[in-house]
């Protein structure tokens, strides 16, 4: 049962609004997340900001590989079900490639660079190793690159965080992290 309860949308403000009927236009619905960081709209203007920006780095493959590796790590029941619906519906990504992605790797060999930094770099507290950063670099990642593979990470961390303390109700299709006792 979620901690917070989820607020009607359609009480909010203008500001906050605009960035819900902008996820309304994109999916035809607004989901928990959105309404319960609604609350603040700092931090959903803020998230919102920094999607829309880190939007137009790398390419979407790689975009949503990072979200599932991300979301993994940090057992996000409600991010891995949104990122994993958002991977399929809209980026056409197949089963096989995100349960791939969300181990941290990819068929792809530069996505699998990328998405096995992006995943250190959560388990690892942002401390990666020398050979993490190797690794990145030979797959042909720039350090403008590196940089958005972490901001993509931190932003991801952060949807997580807000999910697994506020425990949202899930509306996306079930998905459970690995090794849980949800499977």
């Amino acid at each position: 049962m979620a901690r917070i309860k989820v607020p009607d949308d359609h009480k909010s403000s203008r500001e906050v609004r605009a960035v819900l009927d902008t996820v309304y236009n994109r999916l035809g619905f607004v989901p928990n997340m959105h309404k319960v960081m609604s609350l603040s709209p700092a931090a959903l203007t803020g998230w919102a900001g920094l999607l829309g920006t880190l939007s137009k780095t790398l390419d979407v493959k790689t975009r949503d590989a990072i979200g599932l590796a991300v979301s993994e790590v940090n057992s996000c029941n409600y991010c891995l079900s949104a990122h994993s619906y958002m991977a399929s519906t809209f980026s056409k990504i197949s089963p096989e490639e995100i349960a791939a992605n969300r181990k941290g790797q990819s068929s792809d060999p530069k996505r699998n660079a990328a998405v096995g930094f992006s995943q250190s770099l959560i388990k690892n507290r942002g401390k990666v190793s020398d050979a993490d950063f190797k690794a990145v670099r030979l797959a042909g990642y720039s350090d403008q690159e590196i940089i958005e593979i972490i901001a993509l990470s931190a932003q991801f961390l952060l949807t997580n965080f807000i999910n697994n303390a506020v425990e949202t109700s899930n509306d996306f299709p079930i998905v459970h992290p690995a090794g849980s006792n949800n499977r």
